[in-house]
């Protein structure tokens, strides 16, 4: 590109030194069904710190590891669905994930417009804010951020005060928890922490609203909604973003055009790494966003995170937030485009039986993983 993004331009215009990028897990996690986070053609494999071959998470794997390691003060991620939360959670640190158009996505290879934002990892919360600051705000090339009222914004790093919480009316949707625990027979301990988080949210001055639940929750358990929308906006915003490049010797524009060099080219380990989730949008989902099966699947997926998930339990409960373990906030948040912040739980024991990845390769989780 020609150009600084957005994001970058005004990071140098803070005085920030940027120190370099971060692998990642390939095309954001949006390209195989049996490949391992932070892994990609270009970087290799990343691993995280605690623990011989952890998996770090993902996408934002090597924002993670870099930040929890302390090679530099802070990383930015992108997440879509858990990109930022999730290495965040396995890396020890505090993430946030803006609300989709408080951060422009100018010049980020995208996954879907209506999902991707970009936001802060850090080993605190401040400098997590200090972070967001400096990247929240308007620009003319991305929309999205016309929506900032005015086009003001808070102060995120007064706003880390102590006493922030009190009186603060905090919701636990209990039937959320009850329908997924057995998911984590093998992560407990992330469990336990959650529970041991409400008292030190009530113990902060926060009210505990229990049962606000989200009216919608075993639908969203069942809906295609998410995958169809990433999909479909997957198949138009890459075009968009293809048709930028300054540079093209491989004359790639369309998603179509870069599942056949990825099948083509060994760096890319194709089939071991497959092309599942660009094979589901070409070969079986077959449209974009502008097509008129695509407007149901986007009101689907708003219901379910909006009246029947997270707006609805905040409007009724007359709530300032919920709280979820980390794992499972980031997908009722994503299809609305709404904010999650993660913080450390600390760690599992040091008895903890090792648990590998969906590849076999890497430690999901095991003894003092965060």
């Amino acid at each position: 590109m020609p150009r600084d993004s957005f994001i970058a331009q005004k990071l140098r215009e803070a005085g920030v030194i940027i120190l370099g990028k971060a692998n990642l897990s390939q095309w954001a996690n949006f390209r195989s069904n049996n490949s391992s986070n932070g892994w990609s053609a270009h970087g290799g494999q990343v691993l995280g710190a605690y623990i011989r071959n952890q998996d770090p998470s993902g996408s934002s794997s090597g924002s993670g590891v870099s930040a929890s390691l302390g090679l530099a003060v802070a990383c930015l991620g992108t997440e879509t669905d858990g990109s930022i939360i999730s290495p965040s959670m396995r890396n020890n640190l505090a993430g946030i994930k803006p609300s989709v158009g408080l951060t422009s996505r100018d010049l980020v290879i995208p996954i879907s417009e209506h999902q991707d934002t970009i936001g802060p990892m850090a080993r605190t919360v401040k400098d997590a804010a200090y972070l967001l600051q400096i990247i929240a705000g308007r620009d003319p090339n991305d929309n999205y951020t016309s929506a900032i009222p005015n086009g003001d914004l808070p102060d995120y790093v007064a706003a880390c005060d102590e006493n922030a919480l009190r009186g603060m009316r905090i919701g636990v949707p209990d039937n959320v928890l009850e329908l997924i625990e057995p998911f984590f027979e093998d992560a407990r301990p992330e469990l336990d922490a959650y529970f041991d988080a409400l008292s030190v949210l009530e113990e902060a001055g926060a009210e505990l609203v229990r049962n606000a639940n989200f009216t919608a929750v075993e639908q969203w358990i069942d809906s295609e909604a998410e995958s169809a929308v990433l999909e479909a906006d997957f198949i138009s915003n890459l075009a968009a973003y293809l048709a930028q490049l300054t540079e093209n010797p491989n004359n790639i524009k369309s998603l179509a055009d870069v599942r056949n060099f990825t099948q083509g080219f060994e760096a890319e380990e194709y089939p071991s790494r497959d092309t599942g989730t660009w094979d589901d949008a070409l070969d079986v989902q077959r449209f974009n966003n502008t097509d008129p099966r695509f407007f149901p699947q986007l009101q689907e997926q708003l219901f379910l995170g909006g009246d029947g998930g997270v707006l609805g339990a905040l409007e009724t409960f007359e709530l300032d937030a919920v709280v979820l373990p980390s794992g499972l906030s980031s997908p009722f948040a994503a299809g609305i485009g709404s904010p999650v912040v993660t913080v450390p739980l600390g760690f599992h024991p040091a008895n903890a039986p090792v648990v590998m990845n969906r590849r076999g390769n890497l430690v999901d989780t095991g003894p003092n993983v965060p």
